[in-house]
């Protein structure tokens, strides 16, 4: 483990790409995006040496944030094949003034575990019982759902096996952190089954992830992919998923602490824009919960766009999982601009709830969606709205312009990851993510960073953009694709337009 010191998106904005990741060798064309203006923190390195990886890469952050610390996961050493070298962490305990960094134990064979590679890092808190867990997806014949425990989240045990499928992917977790809710202390693993059209499943356990139940379906055996349980004070827990064949936004319920799930709902249609470049994107679910029970889900989708041309982000919310309000676009930018955007990932600050819940996105996207390997520019970007997405503060640029090249390759696409993350501590919001320098040679240069002193915690008063939206076009016009990938299994079955 180790203290990692302030860096700034200084080389970020003058590197040049070299050719290891790429043909590109100049920087991306240059755009009217404004330029970043936060100060980033890196918070961890790709140590590993292992010639399966493509180093030094580190994707895919997850984040979860009790009281004053902060934890996020995220994979190390990405595979064009599937998963990492290992899981990395990194963790403050004060509110994200520092950030400690290490690897989870017992994992792959790089780190005196079993597995070949890992992937999908998911980190949550129980309260319950004081333990910090790492959900992870193993990988090797057939992969399996594993949790890594730790009383501190600087300290983790070798990892507990969740899943007894025949195969595992996009699994999440989320634990009942309510005192007075009847199932406090239960924790909730979801993962699909693509050897089995991705039929979902759950798994629940009651003593901190030492053990878990025998994994169960929803009534209608469901099928579908990145499934992200949250659970309301009264205990119920709502899972917001993709349907398998990624037409459509499902939830599923269950009301007695997991020992049953009900049938999935949908949310929405999706109509998805495949990002250019051969960047892998997907429209997985983004949800959270606010202190009342209200479910926000968000996830990218062009329905507002004139012929699907790119993507917005978009949220639904639910105060009971079954009825869902018509999504509406977050407001980043015009209707009329040429940005595309993906890849988000939300956070509700702890304490807010309806009009005063305090909202924190992160997400990724090019300033044009018309472009190609050569002229595409990447940025990560970040916005929060202060009443509940009714309005939206203006966005900030965190990272980039990134080309394309400068991102390691998999079977599904060019990766800054499927996820990327946000957290509040200390009334600060923290964007976690990847973010690329040019390449030197054949090794990358990808860390995981965060926003070095946090955001402020969204304010009314500098809330300037509406959400409403005009009626949403129609989902299944001729130019609508729906973009899907099962992860870590198969490629992008639907091409782009």
């Amino acid at each position: 483990m180790k203290l990692l010191q302030t860096a700034t998106l200084l080389g970020l904005l003058m590197a040049i790409a070299a050719c290891g990741g790429g043909s590109n060798s100049q920087p991306p064309a240059q755009t009217t995006t404004p330029p970043p203006t936060v100060s980033l923190t890196q918070l961890s390195t790709d140590t590993f040496t292992n010639p399966s990886s493509q180093h030094a890469t580190e994707v895919e952050a997850s984040a979860f944030a009790f009281g004053s610390t902060i934890v996020s996961a995220f994979q190390v050493g990405r595979i064009f094949g599937g998963g990492a070298s290992d899981i990395g962490f990194a963790t403050s305990s004060n509110a994200g003034d520092q950030w400690i960094s290490g690897f989870l134990p017992g994992i792959t064979i790089y780190e005196q575990g079993a597995f070949s590679a890992a992937s999908d890092p998911v980190v949550v808190f129980d309260a319950a019982h004081a333990s910090w867990m790492i959900s992870t997806l193993t990988i090797a014949n057939s992969n399996q759902v594993a949790v890594s425990r730790s009383s501190d989240g600087l300290v983790w045990r070798d990892p507990i096996i969740v899943s007894a499928t025949p195969d595992a992917d996009k699994n999440w977790i989320a634990c009942d952190n309510t005192s007075a809710s009847p199932f406090y202390g239960h924790c909730y693993v979801e993962w699909d089954n693509p050897s089995n059209q991705d039929l979902i499943w759950m798994s629940t356990s009651s003593d901190g992830g030492l053990t878990w139940s025998a994994a169960s379906n929803t009534a209608d055996h469901a099928t579908g992919i990145g499934g992200q349980p949250v659970v309301q004070l009264d205990g119920t827990v709502i899972v917001p998923i993709e349907s398998a064949t990624g037409a459509e936004m499902l939830a599923f319920a269950s009301t007695n602490g997991g020992q049953s799930w009900n049938a999935v709902t949908t949310i929405s249609s999706i109509t998805d824009h495949q990002a250019a470049a051969n960047l892998r994107t997907s429209a997985l679910p983004s949800a959270a919960i606010d202190a009342a029970g209200t479910v926000y889900t968000i996830w990218q989708d062009c329905r507002f766009r004139t012929g699907c041309s790119s993507n917005d982000l978009i949220m639904s919310t639910s105060t009971d999982g079954i009825t869902w309000t018509t999504p509406a676009r977050v407001p980043i930018d015009a209707l009329t601009s040429t940005v595309d955007h993906f890849i988000p990932g939300l956070a509700v600050e702890a304490a807010t709830s309806g009009s005063s819940a305090h909202l924190a996105l992160t997400y990724y996207f090019y300033s044009s969606a018309n472009c190609d390997a050569t002229t595409c520019a990447l940025y990560a970007g970040f916005i929060s709205s202060p009443d509940g997405g009714s309005s939206w503060t203006p966005p900030t640029t965190l990272a980039g312009p990134m080309s394309p090249s400068w991102l390691p390759n998999t079977f599904a696409g060019l990766m800054v990851g499927d996820y990327a993350a946000s957290a509040y501590s200390g009334g600060k919001a923290f964007a976690i993510f990847g973010a690329a320098k040019a390449n030197s040679g054949t090794l990358f240069d990808e860390p995981i960073y965060t926003t070095t002193s946090g955001l402020p915690a969204a304010q009314h008063a500098a809330a300037l953009t509406s959400a409403a939206e005009q009626p949403v076009p129609d989902a299944h016009s001729d130019h609508a694709t729906s973009g899907f990938y099962d992860q870590e299994h198969r490629y992008p079955i639907i091409p782009d337009n």
